[in-house]
């Protein structure tokens, strides 16, 4: 028998502090190799500073992190070659044109010219995007913009992929493009971590979640386990169980529904 491929991510105890303020409190993760998950939790709750620990942009106070099987700590350049990142916030070169910006991203990548030239075809096709190849990034829309930023964190073929919010303030036809791309990928076997607050796309696409509160996992599993575990029918019901319904969800205004 083949014995089976270790996780893609195993965090155990990762903690980091900005001062006196504990933003990841010994977090502990575990995301299967080829796994779709989806981290979820509500504003603040430490997600944008997990993603920061596991690309390297952070480095962790404590705890062990081991990703694709290598330490992160002890190698980090190794990994940012295996791994692609799309963070919430973009930072795209707008004075290149589309097709310029991803053919550099390749070559920065190490990608022959020719090699890096056919990816970027592809990706721009596969993005929707080949009608404005040579237009400039200053001229794209949010949604264009992130779908060039999701196809310039694939051209090097990685293993892994982060997306922080990768469908924040963005039109349903470039969502439906995201998701084609993420689904078709997720088939192929890249392993895939997703932040969103749109739980019902988090539910459709993913195969394993886990939900952060306070900079703590509260619970982690595939969809299904997740569901049985907490006795919910959905993991839109999982997630509320676990990060509390606020207050507001009941709340009415008085002044509605009177005569003036």
């Amino acid at each position: 028998m083949v014995p089976p491929s270790p996780p893609a991510v195993v965090a155990r105890g990762v903690t980091k502090r900005f001062g006196d303020f504990t933003a990841v409190d010994g977090l502990d993760m575990t995301i299967p190799k080829g796994a779709f998950y989806a981290f979820l939790g509500p504003n603040g709750a430490g997600k944008s500073t997990t993603i920061s620990l596991l690309t390297g942009i952070y480095a962790a106070d404590a705890g062990q992190l081991t990703i694709l099987g290598v330490d992160a700590k002890a190698h980090p350049l190794d990994l940012k070659r295996r791994i692609g990142v799309v963070p919430e916030e973009l930072a795209l070169f707008e004075r290149l044109t589309a097709r310029q910006y991803l053919t550099f991203c390749g070559r920065m990548q190490g990608l022959d010219g020719a090699v890096a030239q056919a990816r970027c075809d592809e990706l721009l096709a596969v993005a929707e995007l080949a009608h404005k190849a040579d237009v400039l990034v200053a001229e794209y829309s949010k949604g264009m913009r992130r779908r060039l930023a999701i196809a310039a964190a694939l051209i090097h073929a990685p293993e892994l992929v982060f997306l922080d919010e990768p469908f924040e303030g963005i039109d349903v036809i470039a969502a439906s493009v995201i998701k084609e791309l993420l689904g078709d990928l997720s088939r192929k076997g890249v392993t895939l971590l997703l932040t969103t607050h749109v739980l019902e796309i988090a539910e459709r696409l993913a195969t394993h979640a886990g939900i952060i509160k306070a900079g703590k996992l509260v619970t982690e599993g595939s969809i299904d386990e997740l569901k049985a575990k907490h006795g919910c029918p959905s993991l839109e019901a999982v997630f509320e169980q676990q990060v509390a319904v606020p207050q507001a969800r009941s709340a009415s205004l008085s002044f509605f529904g009177r005569a003036p």
